[in-house]
């Protein structure tokens, strides 16, 4: 194909994109994720954790010295992510009831937009569960109004609205500062965040996004994209007006043995977040600090780059270092992107991370899926629940 062939090829697959985007209806404006909660056993132990493996940084706490009672969160950032630690006193709550139901995991998606009170009436007036009335809270630093609608599973999404507000974090956290300070491992922002749901319900979902969030289907995988002799899932990816929040959708399909997502909703008790996808701009430095901290990722047999680069052709990057550090590439019209995927951060198969860069490419990596696939059955192999 000429150079000037490949560049319409570019330009419409890049219009189509544009496209999609713009069938967002755009009636819930969002300027991006505000923060993650995760609920955890142990938030102290946790924040030493995300801090020392992935090189979050202290930002704030609350508890016991800072007048909460029942509860402790510590906040963590890095770039632009924000990560709420939290772990309950009282074994009633529930937050306790849901540690015990699905262990650690993430609870709040928590997205950034323009008016909270109208993103409730917006979405509620369209068939959203509320989980959070309207309110205002006003403090010294100005004032914070937030508003909540539960989505699949027990994950909810709180809209935060900061334009009038100049505080660190949130009303009732103080700055948290310790003696440790380990250095940053390049995270940007939050690229997508999945969720796995039971099967027979992605649609479900899918169109919950699109009629109560206004978002567009940017993306839709089957069975034959997603597969391997033993295990297929489907996905839909939802993206909002922007671009900014993508959230894909998986459900199981019909397979020979159990797919990951089912291993996920049997340990998980249910629909939830499947995987947190963060942003680099230097996946190689990102990955040598991790995995010099500790941080576990699924094997990639070394047999995938013998053939990579004839479905990729050229990169930037040093094939042999990519291979050394067991990250994959994928091109779409785009351009590419490089990507490689945690094995769980729990005991409980069920919450990971992607770490991915992306070279021009919007796309997900689907001509990565099937090595993708392999690693994951692998491991559910060693865990004894293929």
């Amino acid at each position: 194909m000429s150079t000037k062939d490949l560049t319409a090829v570019t330009n419409f697959q890049y219009s189509e994109t544009e496209k999609i985007f713009s069938e967002a209806q755009d009636f819930l404006p969002i300027n991006g994720t505000d923060y993650v909660e995760l609920y955890v056993g142990n938030a102290k132990q946790s924040a030493h954790y995300y801090k020392t493996a992935f090189g979050f940084q202290d930002l704030a706490y609350a508890g016991l010295e800072t007048g909460v009672r029942d509860k402790t969160s510590y906040v963590l950032q890095q770039g632009k992510i924000r990560l709420v630690l939290t772990t309950p006193f009282d074994p009633e709550s529930e937050i306790s009831k849901h540690l015990i139901k699905h262990g650690d995991g993430v609870k709040v998606i928590a997205l950034w937009v323009n008016d909270a009170y109208d993103a409730f009436e917006q979405t509620v007036s369209r068939g959203a569960k509320p989980y959070l009335q309207p309110e205002t809270i006003e403090t010294k630093d100005g004032i914070i109004r937030r508003s909540g609608i539960h989505t699949y599973g027990d994950t909810v999404h709180i809209f935060i609205e900061r334009k009038d507000y100049h505080g660190l974090f949130l009303p009732g956290y103080e700055k948290h500062e310790t003696e440790y300070h380990p250095i940053a491992t390049g995270l940007k922002y939050i690229d997508h965040m999945v969720g796995n749901v039971e099967m027979g319900s992605m649609d479900t979902w899918a169109a919950f996004y699109g009629n109560v969030m206004g978002f567009a289907n940017l993306v839709t995988f089957d069975d034959k994209d997603i597969s391997t002799e033993y295990t297929a899932l489907m996905s839909k990816v939802m993206t909002n007006g922007n671009g900014y929040i993508k959230f894909p959708i998986n459900e199981p399909a019909i397979g020979k043995k159990k797919s990951q997502v089912e291993e996920y909703l049997d340990f998980y008790r249910g629909a939830g977040c499947q995987h947190i996808a963060v942003a680099t701009d230097d996946i190689v430095f990102t990955i040598t600090e991790m995995r010099k901290r500790g941080v576990e990722f699924l094997y990639v047999p070394g047999t995938y780059y013998d053939s990579v680069l004839d479905r990729v052709g050229i990169i930037e990057e040093d094939l042999n270092e990519l291979k050394k550090w067991g990250i994959m590439v994928d091109r779409d019209e785009e351009g590419y992107l490089l990507q490689i995927f945690t094995k769980p951060v729990e005991d409980r198969p069920t919450l990971f991370f992607e770490i991915i860069q992306r070279k021009g490419a919007r796309s997900f990596g689907k001509g990565n899926f099937q090595a993708l696939f392999e690693s994951i059955e692998a491991e559910q192999a060693r865990r004894g629940t293929l």
